[in-house]
């Protein structure tokens, strides 16, 4: 019996990544429950705004986060749709695993 993994999934592997940096996973948690500017996110995190935005830049390439201006400022926000197919994924893997022993690739 053979177990094929599908990991080719577009985005998952590029998501994985990014959310995989524990600063860019914060941020992603920041901006789960309001949307916020750059000078918010630097003062939550306490790190340089150039930081900040090295990392809001690589969400936003990837689509996790998108922007809207307001006056003078850019505020963040989170995409839920691009985190959909991650968390769809995920549940598929947890729900695929077998009971302990249940499916064991035997010895060579």
């Amino acid at each position: 019996m053979s177990m094929v993994t599908d990991v080719d999934g577009p985005p998952t592997p590029d998501l994985l990544k990014a959310l995989g940096e524990p600063l860019r996973w914060r941020v992603v948690e920041l901006l789960a429950g309001e949307e916020l500017c750059v000078c918010h996110l630097v003062e939550e995190l306490g790190v340089p705004q150039p930081l900040v935005s090295h990392h809001l830049r690589v969400l936003r390439d990837l689509g996790i986060v998108s922007t809207e201006r307001f006056r003078y400022w850019t505020y963040y926000r989170l995409e839920p749709g691009a985190l959909a197919p991650l968390a769809e994924r995920l549940g598929s893997i947890v729900a695929d695993v077998p009971e302990p022993a249940g499916r064991r690739r035997p010895c060579c």
